[in-house]
């Protein structure tokens, strides 16, 4: 929800990517006695591509907002963008079967306009995962929709230090273009170097569309209708002045956040055209789809390659192994012996003695089974 802007950095790429296709077993053999998923009662599209399984829906359906899946903030703070409007609970209904957010010229409390946020967070907070939902864009220059992700703990600091992930993002003075984005310390809109991607569609203020995200470890792609635009990806080799979770901290829990801002240092640039409301923000549904490892995941992931000394100090990066998924962590191994394990193919040490050490990894997928070691790479800890 943070302001954007139309670059793209060597951390990661904005390409066409499509999910991989993996032929179906049975889970028998599965390491971990990880069990097959089973598709969350109610939800419109139990799987997709027959791998991916609805782990959690909220379709809409009812004539409330569904407590158990959503906060709704009710504030004047202007959501840190000096945005214009009042967030309250009266601009959030729930009715044949959308959820609409209404923003609408009133005063209130000292400002000028009212609309609407709710926030997943405590309730639903995923880690990786695909992400599907349907939107219809609201009208109106001074506009600003958004459907994003903020992280459940801020392991790594304030923002932009943990992360922000902007799966859906529209602007009412460009009408017709989507946009998607990331935010992290080394590349966020305060800069003007975060990452984005855009793609123009047809009257996506009076046609519902579908969105998705692809969340992975490591990389998160942008889809509309099924067609990719957008992949943010971690690099590790075009970032080695700075540990991993300044440029890719997203291997953590995330909450979701829809809402209707009005102006802001974004929306606003152009001004607001007062003339537009009310104006809506509408949701057919929201959906979170899990890989089904257990059924999917049949081979051991390959050997990590490329190990090497990193320009951080006491720190080593790799390239990701193929896999017929995805890796879930890595080992890292001392002089043969299993040290620590990392999320992401960077790893910075602490804590040694002052030596040279001979360094291998390990990488471990989702059902357990593991890659071969590394090819060793001295590293000379420095204290």
């Amino acid at each position: 929800m943070k302001k954007i802007w139309p670059l793209t950095f060597l951390a990661f790429t904005v390409t066409a990517c499509v999910n991989p296709s993996v032929s179906s077993s049975s889970s028998s053999g599965v390491p971990n006695g990880l069990l097959p998923l089973t598709p969350v009662e109610g939800c419109g599209v139990q799987t997709i591509d027959n791998q991916w399984v609805c782990t959690w829906t909220d379709e809409f359906n009812g004539e409330a907002l569904a407590s158990e899946n959503w906060n709704v903030e009710v504030n004047g703070d202007g959501g840190g963008n000096q945005e214009a409007q009042y967030y309250r609970s009266e601009n959030v209904t729930v009715s044949d079967g959308t959820l609409k957010i209404t923003a609408k010229k009133e005063n209130y409390l000292g400002k000028q306009y009212t609309s609407g946020r709710i926030n997943s967070r405590y309730k639903v907070n995923p880690q990786f995962g695909r992400v599907t939902f349907r939107a219809k864009m609201p009208a109106g220059r001074g506009t600003w929709a958004a459907v994003w992700m903020l992280p459940l703990f801020n392991r790594f600091g304030q923002w932009p230090n943990s992360g922000e992930i902007d799966i859906l993002e529209y602007v009412g003075y460009d009408p017709g273009t989507v946009f998607s984005a990331t935010h992290t310390t080394k590349f966020n809109h305060t800069k003007n170097n975060n990452p984005s991607a855009s793609k123009v569609l047809v009257d996506p203020e009076n046609q519902f569309y579908e969105y998705e995200m692809i969340w992975l470890p490591g990389e998160i792609r942008m889809l509309v209708e099924g067609n990719p635009y957008g992949t943010y990806r971690y690099v590790p080799q075009f970032n080695q002045d700075v540990p991993h979770d300044d440029v890719f901290p997203f291997q953590e829990e995330f909450y979701f956040i829809i809402n209707l801002a009005i102006g802001g240092s974004w929306g606003g640039v152009q001004g607001i055209d007062a003339l537009a409301f009310p104006t809506i923000l509408e949701i057919d549904y929201l959906r979170l789809y899990q890989w089904d490892y257990a059924n999917h995941d049949l081979t051991a992931p390959e050997t990590p390659t490329a190990l090497a000394n990193s320009q951080l100090e006491n720190t080593i990066h790799w390239n990701r192994p193929s896999d017929d998924t995805w890796v879930s962590h890595y080992a890292i191994y001392l002089d043969g012996v299993k040290y620590r394990e990392a999320k992401i193919n960077q790893y910075t040490f602490v804590g040694l003695e002052a030596r040279s050490y001979q360094v291998q990894v390990e990488a471990i997928d989702f059902v357990g089974r593991t890659s071969p070691l590394s090819d060793a790479i001295t590293l000379n800890f420095g204290g």
